[in-house]
Formats: C-alpha cells, structure tokens, sequence
C-alpha cells in the first residue's frame, strides 16, 4: 500500500500521451476499461471488455431499463399470435449499418440465428423454433412448435450474450468462426488501423447513427448518445499507474476502480467515485467437469466445507462487509430467486478437517489440479490465488497457472487434458444481471459440450430449467428455484463465491448519465 499512496500522491506522465489540452478534451475520451478487447467478435467469449466493446459498435433489437426491462432499439415494435407461437417484429426505419447499407430484416434473422447457437437464452429458443423468415425489409417472423415468454428479454439481453444485429454477410460465419472485422451501426466505429493489442483501441464517432427516438437512458436501453468524436481504451494493468494517470488528468475515467484504491481516490476533490453498476459482480469458481478430479461430484462436494465466501470476498474487497455479500448460493442475494435452500453447506464455520476427510474418502487426495490465474486482473488473481490456497490445504496438488488475461481466456477454452494444455478450475466473475433466474444463468446450464466452459452434463439441471421457462406465475418460479439450488448444491457446477460491489472513477467534470453497465456512451464533459 506504501507504493501506491506514493504514486498516487504525485506521479504524473505515467501514458505515453499527456493531459489533454481543452480543445482537445472537447474531442476525446481516454477511458480505461477492465480488461483488453482480446476478440473482435462478442460471441467468441464472455468477457465483458468485449461485450461493452460490441455495445459501442452494435445495437440490439431491444436494450433493458433501469429495472432490466426490455425497451425498444433497433426494433420498432412486435407482435405476437397463435397463443404465443408466432412473433412478427417490425424494425425502426432508418439506421444503417457503418458501411451505409441499411438494417434489414435479413440482417436480424441471420444475427438471430448465429447467436442462437452460443446464448442459453437463443439455445432454448432455437430448440422450440419452427421457423424465422424474412417478411419484407423492415419485417420478419418467428414461428414456434412451443412458447417462449421471454422473447424480448432474451433479444434485448445486455450480457453473455447479447443478439448484436450484423450485416446478414457477417451474420451467415459460423459462430465458432470469430470476426475479423467490424461493420455495425452502433454510435462508434471501429478504428482498426490504430489498435495495438494490449495497449490500445480506438473508436470514432459514427455520424450516421440514428438512435432510438425514445426511453429513458438506462443500462442498454434509450438514445445511445457519442458526445467525443473520438473515444480511446487505454489498456493499462497495474492498478497504481492507472490511479496516478487519473489523477494527473491523462485519462479520465478508469472503468473499475481497485478496491483498495478506492478510498484514496475517493478523497481527491477532481475525482469522482459513483457506483455505476447495480447489480454487483458475483464471483464463483468454475471445475472442469471433463477431466479428473473435478469430474466426480463426491469430489466437487469434498471441497465445500474448506470455502469460505468471506475470505474470499475479503481478498477482493478488504473487510468493508457492506461492499460485499457472503452466505450465496447460486442465485445473487437480493434477487427473486435467492433462496436460503441448502446454504448450510456454504454459511457458518468452515471445517478444513472435514473437508480433507471428505476428499480423503474419495481417494483422490494428492490429484493435480491446474488453477489458472491472470495476474493482470488484480480482483480475479486474489480471488484464485485463495481458491488455491484452499485446493492445497484440502489435499490436491495445486499448479497455479499464470497468465495475462488474454492467455487465460484462450487456455479457459480448450477442453483438452490439464497435462496437454487444459485445466481444471477458473475463477469467474459475472454482473449479477446474467444470473437471476435459470433461464439465463450460464454456469446452471448442464447441457454438456454446448454448456459454458466447464462443460458440465446435468439432466436434472437441465429438466429444472425447462419447467421454470413454463412457470405460469412468480410463485412456481421460486419453488422451481429452490429445486434448483438443492440440486446445485448436490452436483456444484460451481462454487458461489458471493458477490462484491465495485466503483467507477472518472475526473469531475464529466456527467455520466447512463447506469447499470459501466458503458462510455451518453456521457459528456460539463462546461
């Protein structure tokens, strides 16, 4: 901490680039993103410096609220028929793509059917799908041999992943096939001629773009405003340098603050911390379910008893408990789901001893477990580097495996053996939005090769999730919700970590006007 209180005390000229001066200031946001833009293409991973990337640069159908409600974007209206089974949606006329084509109804069914293949949401639909077919232009139609509700939520999801609409020439890749290049209509362009990876991405104005006439700004939802004609993602790992760019004023706004940087920060009169994000980040530890040890829940379960969410929270957080919750299961406290079925295993003293016996009693005492750690994601590397910590007390033989962040992401997808390339547990950070309910939850999927990385095999899993997408109330919702945290807890597809609250920080003088997702849009520098 000594080090940082003296970087953060006077150090200036810490980028390559110096404070702005105030005609360019009009011009240009430095913005200091959680993690770098590893893919161009937001179905390639979760990752949410990709996913906010893809917001700069594409639109949705539908974006959410305040209270996570779908509201027009792209889309200009819907309607539904034959008891829920036939959806006709009209798009907006008027917005184009960043080449000047227009938005085509072919645009939207092909961008419909590439993320179809990635989304839980879009697997499920694609699994009751009769049909989508292009009507005219502006209109196309979705046919269903079932219902499914939750249409415009899942057509207007802001995260993990949300349905960007694409050229339809973009659209027909594959989706296993990443992009290579960008063409959206989104408020920003891509500059693809100045990105240096692991330093820097650029995005230009595009004066094009006609957003939703209106809703209010929120999340994803409303007018998508770029105030800066030219927005820069400085990618910049270590914690102290960013805090001291900030306050020397040669970047203006730093996406997630350090937690332990936070309450210097906060002092400063020309910084502003506001806490952007409302749902709150939750943190779970994800085994592999393809390979040994993890591939036996009687072992999955072994490690219950040594988890601590506290200890774990702590080392994210500090001890401040009102920034973050323990006592989690696999819905975010304070949620509708949220339940206290099956807690004891996670909530009360946790019991070292019993949780060796357990592992003992499985016979895979001394496995190798490979952990894999980016250092360079200062929340996620203290959180792994406990769960480590843990694994070995337990028993297992531990390999940290450390890395940037974009070595992560690319190891976290290969299935292969630990030995030959692969792993066998990662820590996972989701905004609490993704996680609610069943239906969209990634890590509750147990649907095998096309579940989120870990890969888990659950018919039980699977069958509850079905029955809460039929769910005719908010009451059956919730008995369908406490079934599914005791078979959660039964077969762990994870471990829920608890969930921690984290700040943005940016220079006075910016208004910051949409909340809910830590977005650079609709904010602008007050005179």
């Amino acid at each position: 901490m000594t080090t940082r209180r003296a970087l953060l005390g006077g150090a200036t000229a810490l980028l390559a680039a110096p404070a702005l001066a105030q005609g360019e200031a009009a011009r240009v946001l430095r913005f200091v993103p959680q993690a770098d833009v590893t893919t161009l293409d937001p179905l390639a991973t979760t990752s949410y410096a990709v996913r906010n990337h893809g917001h700069l640069l594409w639109d949705t159908l539908w974006g959410l609220d305040a209270d996570f409600r779908p509201q027009p974007q792209l889309a200009e209206g819907y309607v539904v028929e034959d008891d829920g089974r036939r959806w006709v949606i009209t798009l907006r006329d008027g917005p184009t793509f960043h080449d000047g084509e227009k938005v085509r109804a072919a645009d939207a069914v092909a961008s419909i059917r590439r993320w179809m293949a990635r989304d839980t949401h879009g697997q499920t639909l694609a699994a009751r799908l009769d049909a989508i077919e292009v009507i005219d232009d502006r209109r196309f139609v979705i046919r269903l041999r079932r219902p499914f509700g939750v249409m415009l939520e899942a057509l207007g999801k802001s995260s993990s992943y949300p349905c960007f609409i694409m050229p339809e020439r973009f659209a027909n890749l594959p989706a296993a096939t990443p992009l290579t290049e960008v063409v959206g209509s989104g408020p920003y362009r891509f500059a693809a001629e100045e990105r240096r990876s692991g330093s820097l991405a650029v995005y230009r104005r595009f004066e094009g773009y006609v957003p939703t006439p209106g809703g209010s700004v929120a999340v994803t939802a409303g007018p998508k405003l770029a105030h800066f004609e030219r927005l820069e993602w400085h990618i910049l790992p270590d914690p102290s340098t960013i805090g001291a760019a900030l306050q020397a004023g040669e970047i203006d706004w730093w996406e997630r603050a350090a937690p332990d940087l936070r309450p210097l920060l906060a002092r400063r009169r020309d910084v502003v911390v506001d806490r952007v994000e409302t749902q709150g980040t939750v943190a779970m530890l994800r085994p592999n379910h393809l390979h040994p040890p993890f591939d036996d829940p009687v072992v999955r379960r072994a490690l219950l008893p040594a988890l601590s969410q506290a200890d774990i929270m702590a080392a994210i957080m500090g001890d401040d408990r009102s920034r973050f919750r323990d006592g989690m299961g696999c819905f975010p406290p304070g949620s509708p789901l949220a339940s206290d079925e099956g807690l004891a295993a996670v909530a009360g003293p946790r019991d070292m001893a019993a949780a060796r016996a357990a592992l003992a009693a499985t016979r895979k005492a001394g496995a190798r477990v490979v952990v894999l750690n980016p250092a360079d994601q200062v929340n996620n590397s203290n959180a792994t580097l406990v769960c480590a910590d843990v694994m070995k007390r337990v028993g297992f033989e531990v390999e940290v495996a450390t890395s940037d962040w974009g070595t992560m992401l690319a190891r976290r997808a290969r299935r292969d053996r630990p030995e030959r390339g692969g792993w066998n547990a990662v820590y996972v950070a989701f905004g609490g939005e993704d996680l609610v309910n069943p239906g969209g939850h990634p890590l509750l999927r147990g649907n095998g090769a096309d579940a989120w990385f870990g890969w888990p095999t659950s018919p039980a899993l699977e069958a509850l999730r079905d029955e809460w997408l039929e769910a005719p109330d908010m009451e059956a919702q919730r008995r369908i919700g406490r079934a599914v945290q005791a078979r959660f807890f039964e077969e762990v597809p994870f471990y829920a970590l608890g969930q921690y609250f984290l700040d943005s920080a940016y220079r006075r003088g910016l208004k910051v006007e949409r909340r809910g997702m830590t977005l650079p849009l609709n904010v602008r520098r007050e005179a």
